[in-house]
């Protein structure tokens, strides 16, 4: 998972880079709460990691902005050492999903974030067979049928397709898409992305007559949108 985490004290970043790099999540670290706002409004991420006491922008705005303004917000972890009652209270009431006081052993921050994570995320084991609308995508042979037509994708389209498909009007950024799917590949060119997207669209026919459009964002990336046109 794409995890973003705010904190500005160095060694709780390089403890939560670290134990989340250890165990398979892409992590990406920001020093204030305005850094990580103005991230979240040019990238997507799964998981938010928000420390409370940052300077200019707070973790509790942070969470509040968030929660106004991401449509779906990712789920948030606040990870703090504020630890009255009214604070865990006030954190939790402004749109935080889970509290975790300073210090904590990492393997219980992992197994909250895991959790959570859990909670919130496809399941790890789906069915061979996924349908949406008129379109059924069968994960073991990596083919889908439209309308009972089979329609051939490379292993990367199919891949990329269902991305949407699973993350139906969601927002994916352009950096997300490529380190889902590119493995963290931070240098591969756009262009390739574009070239795929332009291929998917056109071979599965993603225009709104048939239920579902691939949108393009402009300085941010994609958002496949459902419109429910069939059954």
């Amino acid at each position: 998972m794409r995890i973003a985490v705010a904190d500005d004290d160095d060694d709780t970043l390089g403890f939560l880079e670290q134990l989340l790099s250890d165990n398979a999540h892409r992590c990406v670290m920001f020093r204030s709460g305005r850094e990580l706002v103005t991230a979240l409004q040019r990238d997507t991420f799964d998981l938010l990691v928000i420390d409370w006491n940052m300077p200019s922008v707070s973790g509790l705005d942070v969470v509040h902005w968030a929660r106004e303004n991401l449509t779906p917000c990712p789920p948030i972890i606040m990870l703090t050492n504020r630890a009255e009652k009214d604070d865990i209270a006030a954190g939790l009431n402004a749109g935080a999903d889970d509290y975790i006081v300073k210090p904590e052993a990492g393997n219980v921050v992992l197994a909250r974030i895991e959790a959570l994570l859990r909670r919130t995320a496809p399941p790890a084991n789906p069915t061979r067979f996924q349908s949406f609308g008129p379109y059924t995508f069968d994960r073991l042979n990596e083919n889908v049928e439209f309308d009972g037509q089979e329609i051939a994708l490379t292993s990367r389209e199919f891949a990329l397709a269902l991305t949407f498909f699973q993350n139906r009007h969601r927002a994916l950024s352009r950096a997300y898409i490529l380190e889902t799917l590119w493995n963290s590949a931070a240098d591969l060119s756009t262009r390739t992305l574009d070239m795929h997207i332009s291929r998917i669209r056109a071979k599965l026919r993603l225009h709104s007559e048939n239920g579902f459009r691939l949108q393009t964002i402009f300085g941010y990336g994609y958002r496949l949108e459902s419109f429910e046109t069939k059954e």
